[in-house]
């Protein structure tokens, strides 16, 4: 008789499962998880760095778009059946009930930000790649160590299409709303 070689199992997770756990209380209240393509991926904890940008951003972004936006920091999104990321920005578009009823979904996504200082490869090659699946428009992501943000665009079931690198003197603007210019040193 034959051995057969049995590949190892992995149970993937819906995103009822995983609110499911939650409320079961299976996550100790601030742990950091995220649910990427059916799998509870822990989340690297937050650097002074990381926070830094990020508060900048939160505060730019809100004097710039006023009401023609939203500004979401460090919540989840839902992008399908299967998962529940957690990106450091998502810039939304407007509701008055600001997404109570539930989670923001691709359509209402106009720009996601990821701000890296460990996990610029895992943002890059997992998280962008989701983003650009799920029809997200436009992604920015920030390497606070290099002093970099590369921006993404022209979604596709394989990644974004176009890479757009900016540095020190850049100015960005996000496609949805060209005429808001943000200046390299006021969010870098």
């Amino acid at each position: 008789m034959t051995a057969q070689l049995l590949a190892p199992s992995v149970h993937k997770f819906t995103t009822q499962q995983y609110h499911l756990m939650n409320e079961a209380g299976v996550f100790e209240n601030g742990d950091r998880f995220e649910l990427i393509n059916g799998e509870i991926t822990e989340m690297s904890p937050i650097g002074r760095k990381h926070a830094a940008c990020i508060i900048r951003l939160v505060r730019v972004f809100v004097q710039k778009l006023g009401d023609r936006a939203m500004v979401s920091a460090q919540n989840s999104i839902r992008l399908d059946d299967h998962s529940e990321p957690q990106p450091d920005i998502a810039i939304l578009k407007w509701r008055d009930d600001a997404y109570e009823e539930g989670l923001p979904t691709p359509d209402d996504i106009l720009l996601i930000i990821e701000v890296s200082d460990s996990t610029i490869a895992y943002d890059r090659d997992i998280k962008s790649f989701l983003y650009a699946a799920n029809g997200i428009p436009e992604m920015w992501l920030f390497d606070v160590n290099k002093k970099v943000i590369e921006g993404y665009s022209q979604p596709s079931a394989s990644g974004y299409k176009r890479m757009q690198r900016y540095e020190q003197d850049d100015t960005l603007s996000m496609l949805v709303l060209p005429d808001v210019i943000f200046d390299w040193k006021e969010i870098s």
